[in-house]
């Protein structure tokens, strides 16, 4: 009977001892903090479909990681968007900081031209953030006028080793008649794609893989999101683990 006792005893404190803090117990909450959190989840809901402007979604005849380097390659800004974007120059990569599943990238842009159309958005020099989130999306954050921003989401997969799907959202929270605004996005995203096409068919036409290389890496400042991404995924033959992971899927 001791034995027992003392066994129950000791079962107690343990319990008392490893027992769950209460404090994170969310039954605490009460009825008014849920409310609050509901309230911010509505109106978090509400202010990225009132920011969304356009979607566009393709089917690209070029492997997916032509689509990848041609992303983060940021020196394609001034050469395959020459006419788009009107001569834009590169000058100063201001930042760059890895990230567990990709990296960021902040660079600043000129607009040589006084007669630039893109001086309607923003100012002649901007500091442009690409981020890579995961493998399949890129994110460009150009800074537009009154602390405004234009965000595009680029959603890269692919579904087979000759062909993969784009998609491409854009967000803004310009102050402008949003159908004004969706017509000038949706152009100026067509355009876009018009001139990456012969790009993208010329990066398919040669032997892709070996850009993905870590050892052929380029190591200039304006690659230092795509060799990011070589470390991550292109290195060791990830690069093709992530196209029989979206098979599976």
């Amino acid at each position: 009977e001791i034995f027992q006792l003392f066994t129950a005893s000791f079962f107690f404190v343990s319990w008392l001892y490893l027992k769950p803090n209460e404090s994170f117990n969310s039954n605490d909450l009460g009825p008014s903090q849920y409310q609050e959190y509901i309230a911010r989840t509505q109106a978090n809901k509400l202010q990225i479909k009132k920011l969304h402007m356009i979607s566009q979604e393709y089917l690209l005849p070029f492997p997916y990681l032509c689509q990848i380097y041609h992303l983060l390659n940021l020196k394609h800004l001034e050469t395959v968007h020459n006419f788009s974007l009107n001569k834009l120059k590169i000058f100063q990569i201001s930042h760059f900081q890895p990230t567990s599943t990709g990296g960021i990238i902040k660079f600043k842009t000129i607009l040589d031209s006084p007669a630039n159309p893109l001086r309607i958005w923003r100012q002649p020099i901007v500091e442009v953030d690409l981020i890579l989130h995961t493998p399949y999306t890129v994110e460009l954050s150009i800074p537009v006028y009154n602390h405004k921003r234009i965000i595009v989401l680029f959603n890269a997969f692919p579904l087979n080793d000759s062909e993969h799907q784009f998609f491409i959202d854009i967000y803004s929270d310009l102050e402008w008649p949003k159908p004004l605004l969706q017509i000038i996005l949706h152009f100026a995203s067509c355009l876009t794609l018009f001139e990456d096409l012969p790009y993208l068919r010329a990066l398919a036409d040669k032997n892709i893989g070996r850009l993905f290389n870590l050892s052929k890496a380029s190591n200039h400042e304006t690659a230092l999101l795509f060799k990011r991404f070589v470390e991550l995924y292109g290195s060791t033959g990830e690069a093709t683990k992530l196209l029989k992971a979206r098979e599976e899927n």
